[in-house]
């Protein structure tokens, strides 16, 4: 088994697969990295057979080989990455959790609905992803793996509650606040959390940090 980390990168509904680059481009060149995006969602196009969050999920774990992966997940990537870790959990070794509801509910957390923007910047995005819905919250607190959740203090999609409640939940994670960040801070305060994950991925963290 190599040392090597083995990166996923999950977009969210967005679906594009350069979200993550400028961070995961701070990450030392040697790791090995794998940026996925989201057919038939934001501006990619449809492929045959994806037409549900769970197809998405097969998609990622068609990925998986022998050795663990640590998986990046951003806004509804975080979804699929609970859904993948809770399939395979022996398969996945450290999370990277972004602003994302990793399926909480996020109505009750005080998130604003992001539906209606979403369809009038993605015009052709598939209907279905109107339905994504997955509480998971029952499950959470089996998930042992070092976790870093990246939340900005001015995202109304997903609040800082949607963290600090993750945080309560997840035995095994970190809470890393960004001053003044919104929904898109792994793609636009890279310099920032790149850090931040590279020590999660090299050495883990069994600290709290609210």
């Amino acid at each position: 088994m190599t040392n090597t980390p083995q990166l996923f990168f999950l977009p969210g509904a967005g679906a594009d697969p350069s979200f993550w680059r400028p961070t995961g481009d701070r990450l030392p060149t040697h790791w090995r990295k794998t940026y996925f995006g989201w057919p038939g969602l934001g501006h990619q196009p449809a492929a045959p057979g994806v037409n549900s969050l769970d197809d998405l999920v097969d998609l990622v774990d068609a990925q998986l080989g022998a050795e663990p992966v640590d998986l990046l997940a951003q806004s509804m990537g975080g979804i699929i990455a609970m859904m993948l870790l809770l399939r395979h959990p022996a398969k996945i070794r450290r999370l990277v959790l972004s602003v994302t509801s990793a399926g909480v509910p996020m109505a009750r957390l005080g998130a604003a609905d992001w539906q209606e923007s979403y369809h009038r910047n993605y015009p052709n995005a598939a209907a279905w992803v109107r339905d994504v819905q997955a509480d998971l919250s029952a499950e959470l607190r089996s998930v042992t793996q070092p976790t870093l959740l990246l939340w900005g203090d001015a995202d109304p999609i997903s609040p800082v509650s949607v963290g600090q409640y993750l945080l309560d939940l997840l035995p095994n994670a970190k809470l890393h606040i960004l001053p003044g960040g919104d929904h898109d801070i792994v793609h636009t305060r890279s310099g920032e959390v790149a850090p931040l994950i590279q020590r999660l991925l090299e050495v883990g963290t069994d600290d709290r940090d609210g």
